[in-house]
């Protein structure tokens, strides 16, 4: 029964990551007013009906790679000791993150093109990031620091923001990850 739960489970990312990305390409191709749901479901080899039980629309199919990363990043927020200052909790979870599941690929790149050239788009990306804001005050809530959580988390989406606009503007000639530390560095002088 475990390794059929398994199994389902395993289609059921691969199909939603086969959804994704051929959302990204899609849009990427011929921009996100061009792209309707239907084509991308078709694109993926699915109905409209299965689309929708993996996401509310394409902006959600766009972003999903991100969002995941999000989830990710929230749950090695909170697997910082309690004893660690905030601000250092939030960038080794920002580092262990890059070591665990990698650097990002050119998608990461492409979804971030996007964003800043389809404002429906980029207002789906900002509500996911106030979301993020919210519970990564709350993850470090418990941890020393000299302003208040929410502050904190707003200022390392800032960090990140910042850093992956500043790694696609360079063509990723670095690493995110190298920029990622470059901005905590920068940005944690603040908080020390």
């Amino acid at each position: 029964m475990d390794s059929t739960l398994g199994l389902r489970e395993r289609k059921k990312a691969e199909t939603r990551q086969s959804v994704h990305e051929a959302a990204v390409r899609l849009v990427e191709e011929h921009g996100l007013d061009a792209v309707t749901v239907e084509a991308i479901a078709d694109a993926a080899n699915i109905s409209r009906r299965t689309f929708s039980n993996y996401f509310d629309g394409k902006e959600a199919a766009i972003l999903w790679g991100e969002e995941r990363r999000f989830h990710t990043l929230l749950a090695e927020v909170r697997a910082q000791p309690s004893s660690v200052p905030a601000w250092q909790a939030l960038r080794t979870a920002v580092q262990d993150l890059s070591v665990r599941i990698g650097p990002p690929g050119g998608e990461w790149a492409t979804r971030t093109r996007l964003a800043k050239r389809h404002p429906a788009l980029l207002a789906r990306q900002l509500a996911n990031h106030a979301a993020l804001e919210r519970e990564l005050a709350q993850a470090i809530s418990e941890h020393p620091g000299p302003i208040q959580p929410r502050v904190m988390a707003a200022a390392c989406l800032s960090a990140l923001r910042v850093a992956v606009n500043a790694w696609v503007e360079e063509q990723q000639t670095r690493t995110l990850a190298e920029v990622c530390d470059e901005i905590f560095e920068e940005m944690g002088r603040s908080f020390t």
